[in-house]
């Protein structure tokens, strides 16, 4: 998932939640993306972003946390908020996300095995706000959402986690857990919507991947 690129030159931001849990301050890149490896991202018409991902059930496991390492340091080359094991070739129900709320709180994690929260229609309101996609390149549209999402799961080691997000963390919770479950964010455009954002995908494709080129270059400077 990716909005407006959050800003990742400044200080070290002091409002953190990590894996839901406050902290005093947190690196920039965090320690997950220190050891892992940049990935390709997939795209929009890869058979594998439609498929319904595997539940995981070996925690604990080096492969796991490679994997999640991996997937931290590929988000942030590519600018994103999110990103969800599919988008790197894994049909496995895993995300990760790095991704500011409404308030300026920024919140780091990944969940294993996600589950949404049905939660009370009379408690939630649905709003239209611009969203993108790291599969689909270039491309932002309004997409509506819930102001307010709850997510269940594990973390890699099998602890259960609760997170729960507002505003434009609650977006990012829901369009990951949407990936795992084979949905893109394009499923909840109207037709005319969708053309126009693989139509922008077409002409803003080459540039997002210099992007992430000159990112991934910076990494060993």
């Amino acid at each position: 998932m990716v909005f407006v690129r959050h800003d990742r030159s400044g200080p070290v931001d002091r409002r953190v939640r990590v894996q839901g849990e406050p902290v005093d301050s947190y690196p920039l890149l965090p320690p997950e993306g220190e050891r892992g490896s940049v990935r390709r991202i997939t795209e929009v018409g890869e058979e594998i972003l439609r498929r319904t991902c595997r539940e995981v059930t070996g925690f604990g496991t080096p492969d796991l946390s490679a994997l999640i390492d991996d997937m931290f340091l590929t988000m942030h080359v590519a600018d994103g908020a999110g990103l969800a094991a599919n988008q790197v070739g894994v049909d496995l129900r895993i995300f990760v996300y790095d991704c500011p709320d409404d308030n300026g709180v920024r919140h780091v994690g990944h969940i294993v095995n996600p589950v949404l929260d049905e939660l009370d229609r009379a408690g939630r309101q649905l709003i239209d706000e611009p969203e993108g996609c790291l599969s689909v390149p270039g491309a932002v549209m309004d997409v509506p959402r819930t102001d307010r999402a709850v997510v269940r799961g594990f973390d890699k080691d099998g602890n259960p986690l609760v997170i729960e997000g507002t505003g434009y963390f609650a977006r990012c919770l829901q369009h990951e857990t949407d990936h795992l479950f084979g949905h893109l964010y394009l499923d909840r455009l109207s037709a005319r919507d969708r053309k126009a954002a693989l139509r922008q995908t077409a002409d803003r494709r080459e540039q997002v991947f210099a992007r992430r080129a000159a990112n991934a270059a910076g990494l060993s400077r």
